[in-house]
């Protein structure tokens, strides 16, 4: 894999600033003793609290649901920004995490899904660090349960079992364990064990990878190893290696870059190697200055901060869109296809949101849509060995990344990309999907994202075109579906049939057509025309008189496009 393509960046730009992104920038800063750097603290505080939801929790975009990933990064980075900054939020989010506990003794990422390592480090940070609260006593028996059979922790009890260790799922709970006793209570594993395992992910060059087998070191890894052996009372087996190591990716007189071969300095590999460094008792302050003024240039105008200079800071589903929008000029198109190529890590082949973070199952289904990997059966076949080899839950559903409990919009991302791309050795991971849309199942022909969650249209409409790609289904419920939401004035509501929404009506019309069902085209028409903006674009609901950005507009186009004579198909795409 190279990385030419992100040099030059040469996909679409979104000029929004990301949660990750600012959580990140404002730790780095706090870290160096730096965050009096910031020049609009009061605006980085005014865009995290714009996250918070009604129930307390925090989304990671404006009008998704609360989970803990969004929760914890937005409590702790209001707790970093300097006093008198921080503005006011909408009471506190203790409650909601509270909500995501599981019976098993770990936390959710959202109320009713299944537990995992993710979501348990975020409650119990956000709990203890800034609520002053305990985690229940059953939290340890949970913990204890991660360790598998050759030393290392898992993302669950169930990935324990399967031996599914990795250096990022050891961090988390050895850190949840550390907040919750101080590093003073009883450790839940065999500590030689988990050491060893830990320090056998150290190279010879001085990095760590994330799992036994894997190629390349990384900085995201080094600072997880480092960070779970610091929490042990435990060190790398070559500490001045991995020290070394890191200061090899740093560019003399500024910040860092992530892993051997990556050309971009950005906020994660600042955030990591500051981290790291901090870890292994190196001192800071020769590097501080490059770093700082580095992560400030990463600052957007709509108060927080994206991962690179935000005039080159493009991210996958962005430039997904425009390519299904058809609004790149010809020769562009290609140039933007090959970008979103190079957007994986090493060790990893599906794709990520942005360059350096974690695959995600939904952006790469974006991504092939979009014409990813087209013309190269190797890479589907590499993209389809990850979802099947790596990302799959012993539930048989996906999450969003590798470890993250499984939900239905995951899921179904993951069944039409292995009906793409598996061929026929996809056939037993598809019929595994069967068994977690079984478990979302509320009543007879109606699915939740989760199971125990609310039955809506898109989920219900995902599960069923999942079913249809694993094991095969009839019409009959995406039928009674399509009646139960269809709004009288045009387009499908998510819930109930009073307001309709793009997401629904574009899901609507994609059921009907993988089962072959016949739709009003009228009956669209009217919604189309009730969404279309004055600028060209495309509003989430008939409510909303703006754009609702690319993603928006994509969908309204690719709609307009299936109404058009032609009947262009839709795309198999999923968002929420």
């Amino acid at each position: 894999m190279t990385y030419d393509a992100l040099r030059r960046s040469s996909g679409v730009v979104s000029g929004e600033s990301d949660l990750w992104c600012t959580y990140a920038a404002v730790r780095t800063l706090r870290w160096l003793d730096r965050v009096g750097d910031l020049p609009s603290p009061e605006s980085v505080a005014g865009f995290l609290a714009s996250r918070q939801n009604s129930d307390g929790g925090f989304a990671w975009s404006a009008g998704m649901s609360s989970d803990a990933w969004a929760t914890y990064y937005c409590t702790q980075a209001l707790a970093d920004l300097p006093d008198g900054s921080r503005g006011t939020v909408r009471g506190s989010s203790s409650a909601w995490v509270w909500s995501t506990e599981h019976a098993d003794g770990g936390f959710a990422m959202t109320p009713s899904q299944a537990s995992d390592v993710w979501a348990t480090y975020y409650a119990v940070r956000t709990l203890v660090e800034i609520y002053g609260e305990r985690p229940p006593e059953t939290l340890f028996d949970w913990l204890a349960a991660l360790q598998s059979e050759d030393g290392g922790l898992a993302w669950s009890p169930a990935h324990a079992k399967d031996g599914a260790s990795d250096v990022r799922a050891c961090y988390y709970a050895v850190t949840a364990w550390h907040t919750a006793t101080g590093g003073q209570g009883p450790l839940p594993w065999d500590r030689e064990r988990l050491t060893d395992w830990l320090r056998g992910r150290q190279s010879a060059a001085g990095g760590f990878t994330f799992r036994a087998g894997d190629e390349t070191d990384c900085l995201w890894a080094t600072f997880r190893a480092t960070g779970a052996l610091s929490r042990l009372g435990e060190a790398p087996r070559d500490p001045g290696g991995c020290v070394a190591w890191i200061m090899s990716r740093l560019r003399p007189g500024e910040s860092f870059t992530r892993w051997p071969g990556y050309p971009v300095q950005d906020v994660w590999a600042a955030f990591c190697a500051v981290g790291a460094l901090r870890e292994l008792g190196a001192r800071l302050d020769g590097i501080a200055d490059g770093v700082v003024a580095r992560v400030l240039s990463f600052r957007t105008g709509q108060g927080g901060f994206t991962y690179r200079t935000p005039e080159l800071a493009s991210d996958v589903l962005t430039t997904s869109a425009h390519l299904m929008a058809r609004t790149f000029p010809a020769d562009g198109e290609r140039e933007a296809v090959r970008w979103t190529e190079s957007c994986m890590l090493p060790n990893e082949n599906g794709i990520m949101y942005m360059p350096g973070r974690g695959s995600e199952v939904r952006c790469t289904l974006w991504a092939l849509s979009a014409g990813a990997f087209e013309d190269d059966a190797p890479a589907r076949a590499r993209i389809a060995q990850w979802l099947a080899g790596s990302i799959q839950n012993p539930d048989g559903g996906f999450g969003y990344w590798e470890g993250r409990a499984s939900d239905m919009v995951s899921t179904s991302s993951a069944a039409e990309i292995l009906h793409r791309t598996g061929g026929d050795s996809a056939a037993g991971f598809l019929r595994d999907i069967a068994d977690y849309v079984a478990a979302c199942e509320t009543t007879p022909g109606r699915y939740a994202n989760v199971p125990g969650g609310p039955a809506t249209l898109r989920s219900t409409l995902q599960a069923l075109r999942a079913l249809h790609r694993a094991v095969g289904a009839d019409d009959t419920h995406v039928t009674e579906a399509l009646t139960r939401h269809r709004v009288p004035g045009g387009g499908f509501a998510n819930e109930g049939r009073r307001v309709p929404d793009l997401l629904s009506t574009y899901e609507a019309v994609l059921a009907a057509d993988v089962f072959g069902l016949d739709w009003d085209a009228a009956h669209l028409t009217k919604f189309l025309d009730s969404v279309r903006t004055a600028d060209g674009g495309f509003a989430w609901t008939p409510l909303m008189a703006m754009s609702g950005g690319p993603l928006a507009d994509c969908l309204g186009r690719r709609l307009e496009l299936r109404l058009s004579p032609e009947g262009i198909a839709l795309p198999p795409l999923a968002l929420s």
